[in-house]
């Protein structure tokens, strides 16, 4: 799914109106139609509703929502700053079509602070929409303020207030924070990110028809990994195919106290699918990785750390798991980057290993995959002041370096050299556990292994792992999960994969 800017937004809606043709008030009513019907499904045991309005067009879909709710049964009131003030031309429309209704009361924002808030309403923020530029200041402020305290459920119409679509604004900023965000057609990039997407609860996408043709042709380099994406790369496993048909993965990774690490990247890679798997490690965890992954090869590569790297080829490596950093395995890593020149996934304690002199980050192979969290993405590259300004550092990295950067988040980005973004949007809290980007490794390592392309073993990788991990929070729930379940479901989740893309007669 593509992000589109809020210009480029407001651009689809004209778009949209020109085209069909239809009005922007029908426009408007067609979006609100969607919000009553997700409310009206999702929202049965609350039938008092209280809607804040703007006096824009955001406030213009408030209006109109009252109406429409009030006539499905809801106790609807609503809230303008001044009900005789100057509101946009389709917010008017919609303001008299309220006043014809008889029982829809009409307040002042200056009642909110007397309003009976229990906890049965529903707060709905219709105050500013995707074109606010600038904080919200004096009334508008002390409003969300106040709305922010109640013990309410809140919901947002398509961005909460105060709340810019593509930026962040400074940090003392007032933002109403919901718990559903209803949005329009298409994500907007600060649902996305840390600093801004936390004001936004659970964002629901609600398809309102905007014109396909502006869909196809207008140009982004944001998006979002959904199952439209993620069904035109899987490849279903072929009948007649063989374990050569599917790679040899080499997880090179593990010292004394940290074996662990390297066997939940093994296990990861085998249950993704590769042909032929080994294990890298010191001689202190052959027993430990032989016992719990007897289907991986052992290759001993120094007694308590790794002490060499042998180059194949026809490998694909992954590395880093619970590597550590000591004096040897820094000086045999930094030896093989400089003789292996194909596409490979390094993690952990490689990328600590590099980032010890910038100057290594020239030995990454061009098209390789790292992964770093944030605090090792600052040990690489250097610190930013938000999340918005370490991407776009991250965006100027892959193309310096020819690499794909899988930036570890709650939505993890997929960085791609030629400037593309790719946000992940499955995936949950419990994978802030150790132990949880060991998979991601084995998982990456495999789809390269497999013959996937560096792009799409990214997409698909990140998809696989945050799917996998919804489904085990599904069981064992986000405190309890351990990175072991997480894998136990990748059966599952192909299973899904399997049934989406398999043709039926």
């Amino acid at each position: 799914m593509k992000i589109f800017t809020a210009e480029q937004i407001r651009q689809w809606d004209s778009f949209t109106i020109s085209r069909e043709p239809v009005s922007s008030i029908q426009l408007m009513e067609r979006a609100v139609e969607a919000l009553a019907g997700w409310i009206c499904e999702n929202c049965k045991n609350h039938k008092k509703i209280a809607i804040f309005c703007g006096n824009g067009n955001n406030g213009g879909n408030g209006l109109a929502l009252a109406r429409i709710l009030y006539t499905k049964g809801f106790d609807t009131d609503v809230f303008v700053q001044n009900p005789k003030g100057k509101f946009s031309d389709d917010a008017s429309v919609n303001l008299k079509r309220l006043r014809d209704l008889s029982g829809i009361s009409v307040r002042e924002f200056k009642e909110a602070d007397h309003y009976n808030f229990d906890t049965k309403t529903i707060i709905i923020d219709a105050l500013f929409g995707t074109g606010l530029s600038r904080p919200l200041k004096g009334v508008f402020k002390e409003l969300v303020e106040v709305l922010n305290e109640e013990n309410c459920i809140r919901i947002s119409v398509d961005i909460p207030s105060g709340l810019p679509a593509d930026h962040i604004f400074e940090d003392d900023t007032v933002i109403f924070k919901a718990d559903y965000t209803l949005s329009f057609q298409c994500w907007k990039k600060s649902f996305l990110h840390p600093e801004t997407g936390k004001y936004t609860g659970k964002v629901i996408i609600l398809d309102i028809g905007l014109h396909k043709g502006y869909l196809q042709k207008q140009v982004t380099h944001d998006f979002v990994i959904d199952g439209k994406v993620v069904d035109s790369i899987f490849k279903p496993r072929q009948e007649f195919s063989h374990k050569g048909t599917y790679g040899k993965v080499t997880i090179a990774g593990g010292s004394y106290g940290k074996i662990g690490a390297a066997v939940l990247a093994t296990r990861s890679a085998m249950k993704i699918g590769c042909g032929l798997t080994f294990t890298l490690a010191p001689k202190c965890g052959y027993e430990i990785l032989q016992i719990s992954c007897p289907e991986a090869m052992f290759t001993e590569g120094g007694k308590e750390c790794l002490e060499y790297f042998p180059v194949e080829e026809d490998m694909v490596y992954g590395i880093g798991p619970g590597m550590g950093t000591n004096e040897q395995t820094e000086k045999a890593l930094l030896k093989f980057l400089k003789e292996y020149h194909n596409p490979l996934v390094l993690d952990a304690d490689a990328l600590n290993i590099i980032a010890k002199n910038e100057k290594n980050l020239d030995l990454i192979p061009e098209k390789s995959v790292i992964t770093p969290h944030p605090k090792e993405f600052e040990r690489l590259f250097g610190s930013t002041e938000n999340s918005f300004e370490r991407l776009k550092l991250a965006g100027e990295k892959a193309a310096e370096f020819t690499i794909y950067i899988v930036l570890k988040d709650h939505h993890t980005q997929v960085i791609t050299p030629q400037g593309k973004v790719f946000y992940n949007i499955t995936g949950n809290a419990g994978l802030a556990k150790g132990g949880s980007g060991d998979i991601l490794t084995g998982i990456l390592t495999s789809l390269l292994a497999q013959g996937y392309s560096e792009e799409n073993a990214c997409i698909l990788a990140v998809w696989l792992h945050g799917r996998a991990a919804d489904l085990a929070a599904e069981k064992y729930s986000k405190e309890s999960m351990l990175p072991t379940d997480v894998i136990n479901e990748f059966g599952n989740v192909f299973e899904e994969l399997n049934k989406r893309t398999t043709v039926k007669l």
